[in-house]
């Protein structure tokens, strides 16, 4: 992962990764038969860690919009060069020519977020936290809004840090949903 981060996947090479990892090539190769199939199982492992971590998040006992935050925090990157975006990167440039069993384990990832902030939203929404809207829909808009947001982060476009995302993305999130029976939403 840190390899492609560093380098990007067009620089690596298999007998560098093998060098690095102690396999020869040819040994990385018949498990993974392409460096198409190293991106994507590399990004299932690092999707794996993050699940790990946004489940630990978003079932913890706190108010529904400190697990959004909690939850933007995580899907947002770190900066520029973030090896998990620079997975996400490689792989959505190499998307459209993807076979399908590439594209359904691209959808399961993406998926995995959706249903989760769905249910959250969702949460929120029943316990009058935030105001009423449609789950699914907004947190398609906000995935979206986020997605774009981070790709200008990871590759490091020029006042788009970390910080002033997570500033524009709580400002929408306070003017979108606000809190049930407020004047102001």
């Amino acid at each position: 992962m840190d390899m492609i981060a560093e380098r990007g996947l067009e620089k690596l090479t298999m007998a560098a990764l093998g060098r690095e990892v102690g396999m020869s090539s040819g040994h990385l190769l018949y498990y993974f038969h392409s460096k198409d199939e190293l991106l994507l199982r590399t990004l299932e492992w690092s999707e794996g860690r993050l699940g790990a971590e946004r489940a630990r998040l978003l079932t913890r006992d706190a108010p529904a919009r400190e697990r959004l935050d909690a939850f933007v925090d995580l899907y947002v990157p770190d900066g520029h060069r973030d090896p998990h975006w620079t997975l996400w990167l490689e792989v959505w440039n190499r998307s459209q020519n993807a076979d399908e069993d590439a594209r359904e384990r691209q959808v399961a990832i993406e998926g995995a977020w959706h249903r989760d902030l769905v249910a959250l939203l969702a949460e929120g929404i029943s316990r009058g936290e935030f105001r009423a809207v449609d789950p699914d829909r907004f947190a398609a808009r906000l995935r979206s809004l986020l997605d774009g947001f981070s790709i200008h982060v990871a590759i490091g476009l020029r006042g788009t840090d970390r910080a002033h995302v997570l500033g524009h993305v709580r400002e929408f999130l306070d003017e979108s949903l606000g809190r049930a029976g407020r004047a102001d939403t």
